[in-house]
């Protein structure tokens, strides 16, 4: 796991609130593997950072999407080891984005629980415009995307105009789009159409299945890393003259 910025501070009990999972679920993770130890602090408390929390996201996302722990073990295994808090964040909102809609209620007070920070009226805006959050009927209650509250606070703090938020965001929805119907029409044509020739062959079902069955988490990873290494690309170019 990437060094983070932040030192780790968060206790389990507090790590699992952050996350909305159970003590338990942490430890169980933990003896999986699947989260790194915590650092000891004194009186050997163990204590979690940004890391941990993002981590525990993407597999709670991972899991939500029908993958067994070893399925989930080996997404795990062939991400790079440097990947930061924000970039773990990142790869669980693409991966939430397959799901169905799946918004949760939460009062003012929950929100502030899962955000670990306090909310003002503008950062409940900011947060609305980045699409992770909307505000239900009831004055002090929300409808939150808890696969993107995550990334959404930690944006907070760039200081990015609320209409640029807006703009970016269009961009982002224009061409995710466009790559879905992309890759759907091809998954159709090349992949889709050949197995509805051959539905009598066992082998080629069997085979058809699992693909269907692992193809999201491949296909987002994949989405990931090419669009973080194109976006690296081109700002270095934009500022290459600055």
């Amino acid at each position: 796991m990437a060094t983070e910025t932040e030192e780790p501070t968060l206790t389990v009990d507090e790590l699992a609130a952050r996350a909305g999972v159970t003590v338990r679920t942490v430890r169980f993770y933990s003896t999986r593997g699947l989260l790194p130890p915590p650092a000891i602090g004194p009186r050997r408390v163990g204590h979690y950072g940004p890391g941990h929390l993002s981590r525990l996201a993407l597999i709670e996302e991972l899991q939500h999407q029908g993958m067994t722990l070893a399925a989930i073990e080996r997404y795990l295994e062939q991400l790079p080891e440097d990947l930061s808090a924000h970039d773990l964040a990142v790869h669980r909102a693409l991966v939430a984005s397959w799901a169905p809609d799946s918004a949760e209620e939460a009062s003012h007070a929950d929100l502030e629980r899962r955000a670990g920070r306090s909310l003002s009226e503008e950062d409940i805006d900011r947060l609305a415009a980045m699409g992770v959050l909307e505000r239900a009927g009831d004055a002090d209650g929300y409808r939150l995307d808890p696969g993107l509250l995550r990334l959404g606070v930690q944006l907070l703090d760039v200081p990015i105009a609320h209409e640029t938020i807006l703009a970016a965001r269009t961009v982002l929805l224009e061409h995710t789009r466009s790559a879905a119907h992309e890759l759907t029409r091809l998954f159709r044509d090349e992949v889709w159409s050949p197995y509805r020739e051959r539905e009598s062959d066992p082998e080629h079902v069997a085979a058809m299945k699992s693909l269907s069955a692992h193809m999201q988490p491949m296909v987002v990873q994949a989405l990931v890393t090419a669009f973080q290494r194109s976006l690296k690309e081109e700002l270095r170019a934009a500022f290459a003259t600055e």
